[in-house]
This record gives C-alpha cells, sequence and structure tokens, in this order.
C-alpha cells in the first residue's frame, strides 16, 4: 500500500473536535438504551428519575451544553496504519494541544491536575491518556472518550486463577458494581476485561466501555455479557441508587490470551454519560 502523509494539525483538529463532540452527544446506542431503560422502569421514582436524564440529554443537544458538568480526562485511542507517515511536528504533542483546543472552545471544564498528591490543575486539561496501535493501511481512526471520574473512581482489577474460571468472573464483577452502589450515577455501562496480564486487562475493560473492539466477539462472550447484565440488575440499585429495574445499561467485555496460571479481570464503570467519538482521518 502506498505510503500517505498525515500532517499532525489534521490530529489536533480531528481530537478538538472529538472532544467537543463527545461531551455534548452520547453514542446512538446508549442513547437509545436510556430512552429503553425509562420506558420499563415500573416503580415511579425510577421512572421520575430516567425522564430526568433523558430531557437533560435534550436540553444539552438543544442548548450545545456538556451533558454532564464532569467532562472528564480525556482518554484517545489512536489506531494507526502502518502505512502512514506523519509530518509537522510530534504526535502526542499534537493530540495534547487537540484537547487544550477541543476544551477551550467547547467551554469544558479542565479537570487535570499535574501531580497526584500536589494536586496542580494544569489548566487545560491535558495531558491525555493516550492509547496506540499500529494496524495495517494508510489510515488513522481516532476516538476520543472523555472519563469522569465518579465512575472511574468504582473501578477495580482482581487477579483471579483458572480455578475461579466463569463463576469468579461473575462474581466479582457484580460485587464491584454493589459495592458501587449509587457513586457512579447509574444506571451505568460496564466494561470488563479477561485474560492477558496485570495492566492489559485493565486496558481491554477500558476499550470495552469505550467501543474500542479489541477482539471478535463469540456467542459465548455474547452471552456471558447479558448473564452479567442479568445478574447486576437484580442488584435493584436502578437509577441514581434509588431502586428500580435499571441498574446497568449494558455489559461489554472485551478479552485476550493469558497465562496458564492466570485469570485476570478488570472492571472499568462509566455513569450514563459514558461518551466516546470517532473520526478516520
Amino acid at each position: 500500500m502506498e505510503l500517505r502523509e498525515i500532517n499532525v494539525l489534521a490530529v489536533t483538529e480531528c481530537v478538538a473536535e472529538l472532544c467537543i463532540i463527545a461531551n455534548k452527544k452520547l453514542p446512538n446506542d446508549i442513547e437509545k438504551s436510556i430512552l429503553n431503560a425509562k420506558n420499563n422502569e415500573t416503580e415511579p421514582l425510577a421512572k421520575s428519575i430516567m425522564c430526568d436524564i433523558c430531557q437533560n440529554l435534550e436540553v444539552a443537544h438543544s442548548a450545545g451544553l456538556p451533558i454532564c458538568q464532569d467532562t472528564g480526562m480525556a482518554v484517545v485511542f489512536l489506531e494507526i496504519g502502518q502505512d502512514v507517515h506523519f509530518t509537522g511536528g510530534d504526535l502526542y504533542t499534537a493530540v495534547n494541544d487537540g484537547v487544550k483546543k477541543g476544551y477551550e472552545n467547547g467551554l469544558l471544564r479542565k479537570s487535570v491536575v499535574s501531580d497526584p498528591l500536589n494536586r496542580n490543575n494544569t489548566g487545560d486539561n491535558t495531558p491525555a491518556v493516550i492509547h496506540t496501535k499500529i494496524v495495517g493501511g494508510n489510515r488513522v481512526k481516532i476516538t476520543v472518550a472523555p472519563k469522569g471520574f465518579g465512575s472511574e473512581n468504582m473501578s477495580a482489577v482482581k487477579m483471579l486463577t483458572p480455578h475461579d474460571a466463569e463463576q469468579g468472573v461473575i462474581d466479582f464483577v457484580v460485587e464491584v458494581v454493589k459495592k458501587a452502589g449509587a457513586n457512579p450515577c447509574p444506571p451505568i455501562v460496564v466494561g470488563v476485561g479477561i485474560g492477558g496480564d496485570f495492566e492489559q486487562c485493565a486496558l481491554l475493560a477500558k476499550q470495552a466501555l469505550c467501543g474500542v473492539e479489541n477482539s471478535p466477539k463469540s456467542e459465548y462472550y455474547k452471552a456471558l455479557e447479558q448473564k452479567l447484565l442479568s445478574e447486576i440488575n437484580k442488584l435493584g440499585i436502578g437509577p441514581q441508587g434509588f431502586g428500580g429495574k435499571t441498574t446497568a445499561l449494558a455489559v461489554n467485555i472485551e478479552y485476550a490470551p493469558t497465562h496458564i496460571a492466570g485469570l485476570p479481570v478488570a472492571v472499568n464503570i462509566g455513569c450514563h454519560v459514558t461518551r466516546h467519538a470517532s473520526k478516520i482521518i
């Protein structure tokens, strides 16, 4: 395939655009799930809360406002074709320039501190968390997933053993959601990463949450997603923790090969405002 040159200014502009889009418009599948949850709730309080959530989405869309005041830490996935050559500067600098521009022009809250203990705000929501994957071809797919920390703080990783098997995975995921309770602003989306090692399973969970598929989904894992969703919704935590049928809107699993002695599992929780937007350049 012919080598293609892409000026990093195109990356900056794309990231800036996606930061704004992701914060102001939910993916269609999540929006649809929220509407379905509203229609399926029978408890008056749960239904009322779901109506409020739907109204918030409508107001944000019509007024051009962020869906949530926590406009998140920018997580950026780059799927880069191996036949792409970037020109005009450093790629990661271009990504962070895009985050700066998007958060400034979109009037989005800046929530990143430069040091986890000294807590000094960087003032521009950078640096972003950047994940890079080299793929075939000469195009670049950019996904921006602003991640709020009310839900991020409820996430967890556990190193299970093969003996724990499927039931061990189910028990762990459900326990993480149960412990989270109302804190992640349910109804939630649950990203689950299974396999790999300590750090890879966490990345898989983030990819699952943000619509970045790593592996083809088998019927087995599709069935496991539905089983987990059913068990989570049996908890009865409900919208905003006030009870109801809908604790989770969806469970998404990504998985990878692992060691014969291991069964790493990660759970990355997203609130009902689980945002991501993608574009190919």
